[in-house]
């Protein structure tokens, strides 16, 4: 859905982009950067249930980590640095970013674990669909309803809730699991409708 969207971002952080090649700063430099931000979100996270002033050092680094996840991608394109093995690199430092966060949370005991834990599954299988699909020439990008802008965003939002009213997060996490989910189900759906398809016009 909010991938829709990149044309617009990608001219609002040109500016941006441009400082960080000036500095040197690689697609897959910024893309390790994003890591560690991930990672520190995750630890703040993980700690913030009995200090919880930790919960706004969480979001301030898991909003660093997806302006990095974006910022990687424009540096590659607007300085002709795309590289297939930048692509595949950043896809999986994305995955490692996901399941760090939402370890992180389920450790800190922010959320049901169940329902965690199927945010965390729902969260990888998105992608792992999305790269089964693509590998058999199925177009998957913008197919469902919560794709990583999507998840991110509402992690974010419900994390900014839970500073005023704790029990937000959990519900976050609910929503995420369902969404993430669900959008594989749309995903499934979809390669099938578009396999079928090309099988009938052999």
């Amino acid at each position: 859905m909010l991938t829709r969207l990149k044309c617009q971002i990608q001219q609002l952080l040109s500016s941006e982009a441009k400082v960080a090649h000036d500095l040197g700063l690689t697609p897959n430099t910024i893309s390790v950067i994003g890591l560690a931000f991930s990672a520190s979100s995750a630890a703040a996270y993980a700690l913030s249930l009995n200090q919880p002033y930790l919960l706004l050092v969480a979001i301030v680094f898991l909003l660093a980590s997806g302006f990095c996840d974006t910022l990687d991608g424009i540096v590659a394109r607007n300085y002709q640095k795309a590289t297939v093995f930048g692509g595949f690199f950043d896809s999986i430092l994305d995955r490692y970013a996901d399941a760090i966060i939402f370890s992180g949370i389920i450790i800190g005991g922010l959320c049901d674990v169940t329902w965690g834990l199927a945010a965390l599954f729902g969260s990888l299988l998105v992608s792992y669909s999305r790269a089964r699909a693509e590998a058999i020439a199925v177009k998957m990008e913008s197919v469902g309803i919560a794709e990583r802008a999507e998840r991110m965003l509402i992690l974010a939002v419900a994390s900014i809730v839970a500073v005023f009213w704790f029990p937000s997060l959990n519900f976050g996490i609910v929503g995420l699991a369902i969404l993430s989910n669900l959008t594989v189900i749309q995903r499934g759906i979809h390669a099938y409708k578009s396999l079928k398809k090309k099988k009938d016009t052999i």
